[in-house]
């Protein structure tokens, strides 16, 4: 076992999960991309595209400004999609595509965090569409993900209403910390990605999982435990070992407080102008 999970009862803690490459193989959003393609919400040229943008994040090339392309070409690209079908595609597509990716690391991890009776949360970037049920499918308790605006024909509009990356990440854990009553410094975070360090440095034991060059540099420096997550397993297939229900996610998102969404906004905006258009 390449972690120890400690049963306290009182106070309450959690723990908290970047998703992408932490959690499962992938990237969430982009590992939808077929199944945009067929459901005719895409078109060939976009298809390619996310396929290569999907090549680009599993090499670990995706620094900040990447990742901030990569935000601007995916809301650009979701404008004027319908929330109802994107919520069906994922929904048919979910266990094909999420089931055989997520890591057997860390759903022994979900679990054990869940027996020593700690909440478990998805803290990730991408889209709450899509984090909400992989959540779900995780028997996650909570869900921390991006939202999108929808307009009154029930559409993305292509703008932001709440960014979940970087600083903004760490706002809402505090702010969950406080409504839930969580003890930060008994509570546990896990990412791969150096962006997600203000997360991390949040609670009192951080993990780095499958880090980047980056968050190894900065784990080491800071003496933080580095796991390897290497295999990807079916929730299927773990069923006879489970001890813990899978529960539906209450979603937290934009909801979880207007400090961090409005925390979430200002850093953003900020960082828009400093953002290079993403040339295709």
């Amino acid at each position: 076992m390449l972690w120890v999970v400690e049963n306290h009862s009182l106070p309450r803690t959690a723990a908290f999960f970047d998703l992408d490459k932490t959690v499962i193989a992938k990237s969430s959003t982009l590992t939808f991309g077929k199944s945009f393609y067929q459901g005719g919400l895409i078109n060939r040229r976009a298809a390619l595209r996310t396929a290569y943008a999907q090549f680009v994040f599993l090499a670990g090339g995706a620094d900040h400004d990447q990742m901030e392309r990569m935000r601007k070409y995916l809301s650009s690209l979701c404008r004027g999609w319908n929330v109802q079908q994107v919520k069906e595609i994922v929904a048919e597509t979910l266990h094909d595509l999420i089931d055989p990716i997520i890591y057997d690391e860390a759903a022994s991890l979900i679990e054990e965090h869940h027996r020593a009776g700690r909440d478990v949360v998805i803290v990730s970037t991408s889209g709450a569409e899509v984090v909400e049920p992989i959540g779900e499918l995780l028997g996650a308790d909570r869900v921390v993900a991006t939202r999108m605006v929808v307009g009154d024909d029930g559409c993305f509009t292509g703008e932001v209403e709440y960014y979940a990356y970087g600083p903004t990440k760490a706002e809402a854990i505090k702010e969950l910390a406080q409504s839930e009553g969580y003890d930060l410094d008994r509570c546990y975070a896990y990412s791969d990605s150096a962006t997600d360090v203000p997360m991390l440095q949040t609670v009192g034991r951080p993990y780095a999982v499958n880090p980047d060059r980056a968050l190894r540099r900065e784990a080491i420096a800071r003496g933080w435990p580095i796991l390897d997550f290497n295999r990807p397993v079916r929730l299927k297939q773990r069923l006879p070992t489970l001890s813990v229900p899978p529960r539906p996610a209450l979603v937290v998102a934009a909801a979880v407080g207007a400090a961090a969404a409005t925390a979430g906004l200002v850093w953003y905006a900020s960082r828009r102008k400093a953002a290079t258009v993403y040339a295709g």
